[in-house]
């Protein structure tokens, strides 16, 4: 054995106690939580799920776009730009409604108003993409849900 591995031994032989010390110290370790996503999201679950819902599928909805874009159809130009911008307001969002922000209406207020611009773009391509389809429905969703927090 040469000095390296004797080294990485005592290195890994030293982490291993201090975890088990720590672990004999320390109830919570090793205890594993089984929160529910909707408890996770304090008073504003539907908010949350509205907004990760809209994220997800503007996920999808913008690489399409990006695809028929690199295609030249240009056409999906004004559509990624409110999907994009969709995706960042519900991304914050969430994370204040997540938080339990004072400020989740005002800014719900704001994405409500990014969420039914995206709509519309999105309606327009319907018929041709599922996945417009799909970003629109939940941009109606999220919509509603937006409305809700705001008032």
């Amino acid at each position: 054995m040469n000095r390296r591995e004797i080294l990485g031994a005592v290195a890994v032989t030293g982490l291993a106690t201090s975890l088990a010390a720590r672990a004999a110290d320390d109830p919570a370790v090793g205890h594993e939580h089984h929160h529910d996503y909707a408890a996770a999201a304090g008073n504003y679950p539907d908010l949350v799920a509205a907004t990760s819902h809209c994220v997800v599928t503007g996920e999808a909805c913008i690489a399409h776009c990006l695809t028929l874009l690199g295609e030249g159809d240009k056409e999906m130009a004004a559509c990624a730009k409110t999907v994009q911008s969709v995706i960042a307001a519900c991304t914050a969002l969430r994370e204040l409604a997540s938080a339990n922000s004072p400020r989740v209406g005002r800014l719900a207020a704001v994405v409500a108003d990014i969420c039914q611009d995206c709509e519309t773009e999105c309606r327009k391509h319907e018929s041709k993409h599922s996945v417009c389809h799909d970003c629109a429905e939940a941009c109606a969703g999220c919509l509603k849900e937006c409305q809700k927090a705001a008032a």
